[in-house]
């Protein structure tokens, strides 16, 4: 099921919301069994929003989640006995084979990279001492198939939100927070990545030796809008959807081309995943605590892993390997360079050059396309003028505001927002504009308007 389609948003979500309602202010002997009852019913909703998609997928995600439960039991028995690090190895193995047999054998199972991680992590920590052990299934149940962040994240790790499995807070102020946040992302998504996504389709079905420079640049350049819109888009949505249950997760984006170096973009884009990888690889192998060449390396091992996480496909390992490379030079380098330059402009020319250009490797179905789709940006060759003739027109209509939307418009005005947001005329302003972008959303989903999430295959 999607956020952004007719069922969700007109049938499960009012659904969801309502009985929450209810269990909130139905007179119960207690606030545990008011949130057990609550926890229950979410875990209910939760498992039937991911075997709409698919409910072959189900199984898997069930699997996952009574595996790391008991193999959470399991380390928290061992502590002090000796063996806990042979157990820790054994279940996350485990994981990690599941991971790569559904990933990249040819079985797509959705969202599996991000519960098998939020469990992965779970367990870590239980070994390490950050988290006790959950020893109500449901609970933990709750915790790994959340429907909000289920099937493209955040990555939300178990020590962010145990307390609010036992005791949160809904408050009207939050859910206001929440459904403004809901109401932005659908727009991102809707509005702003559909719309780059059929420009994008149009020209990457192309053949790739004809495209010609005009097309390939307008080509990357939707693509580096349509991923960032349809991805924190997806992000602000579940954020939201948290927040309207009483749930508060960490931002995933951070207005990352508005980033100066490789370095900040990656501090910037998708959050939840970089930390995770932070926490879980980079640290344990030593960080940047063994020297220069040790550091070097495991940057490296890092983001082959967070290239080869997106998929089987040899252009998303590629991908990594070229940001790796990248920081790895900025480290050694570069870094020393952009950080002395007083002209920041040329630091964000840079950045956004080297983003886009990885963009082409992502989006391509092989090495091959990626370097000729690259060659073709820099050719100089006129393209077909049938092609741009068959852009969508309403892309040029959106385009100035997908562009100063990314992080501009936003940190040029955001502390004079901040400074007046809770006045009425504002708030009103604010429901105003929320309004229009749901009615024009579902116009557009009414429509049939093309309407995947790119990160639901991952």
């Amino acid at each position: 099921m999607l956020f952004s389609s007719m069922i969700f948003i007109w049938i499960f979500l009012p659904t969801v919301i309502g009985i929450n309602f209810l269990l909130t202010v139905l007179p119960l002997p207690s606030h545990k069994i008011r949130i057990s009852l609550k926890n229950g019913f979410l875990l209910a909703a939760s498992l039937l929003f991911y075997a709409w998609g698919n409910i072959a997928y189900l199984p898997v995600l069930i699997f996952s989640i009574l595996f790391n439960y008991y193999g959470g039991l399991l380390i928290g028995n061992s502590m002090g006995k000796g063996n806990g690090k042979t157990k820790l190895a054994f279940i996350l193995g485990i994981d990690i084979c599941l991971l790569i047999l559904f990933k990249y054998f040819g079985v797509i199972v959705i969202g599996i990279s991000f519960f098998t991680f939020q469990a992965m992590s779970y367990v870590i920590d239980v070994y390490t001492g950050k988290v006790q052990t959950q020893k109500k299934i449901l609970d933990f149940a709750l915790y790994v198939s959340f429907f909000p962040q289920l099937v493209a994240g955040p990555i939300v790790k178990y020590g962010d939100v145990a307390q609010q499995l036992e005791n949160r807070q809904e408050t009207v102020f939050l859910f206001a927070e929440g459904q403004k946040r809901f109401c932005y992302g659908l727009g991102k998504k809707i509005l702003l990545a559909n719309t780059f996504a059929e420009a994008v389709d149009k020209i990457w079905a192309f053949d790739t030796t004809r495209l010609g420079s005009p097309a390939a640049w307008i080509g990357i350049l939707c693509y580096t809008l349509q991923i960032y819109y349809d991805f924190s888009g997806y992000s602000d949505m579940a954020i939201g959807l948290g927040r309207m249950l009483g749930f508060r997760f960490g931002e995933n984006f951070a207005y990352p081309y508005t980033s100066l170096s490789i370095r900040e973009f990656w501090r910037r884009w998708h959050m939840s995943l970089s930390s995770w990888f932070k926490e879980y690889v980079y640290i344990p192998l030593g960080g940047s605590r063994q020297g220069q060449k040790r550091t070097c390396i495991n940057l490296f091992l890092v983001f082959l892993l967070t290239g080869a996480w997106h998929g089987a496909n040899i252009t998303f390992v590629a991908w990594g390997v070229y940001y790796a490379l990248l920081l790895i030079l900025e480290r050694l380098l570069l870094g020393r360079v952009l950080d002395k330059n007083p002209v920041k402009i040329f630091n964000w020319i840079y950045s956004m050059f080297f983003v886009m250009l990885g963009w082409v490797l992502f989006r391509s179905d092989s090495i091959s396309q990626a370097i000729e789709y690259i060659r073709q940006l820099f050719s100089g060759t006129a393209s077909d003028a049938m092609l741009i003739m068959a852009m969508p027109t309403r892309m040029m209509a959106v385009l100035p505001a997908g562009l100063l939307l990314t992080g501009l418009l936003q940190r040029l005005l955001g502390k004079q927002y901040e400074k007046v947001k809770n006045l009425l005329p504002v708030r009103i302003c604010d429901l105003c504009v929320q309004t229009v972008i749901l009615i024009l959303s579902i116009f557009m989903l009414v429509n049939g308007t093309y309407n995947p999430f790119i990160y639901f295959q991952f």
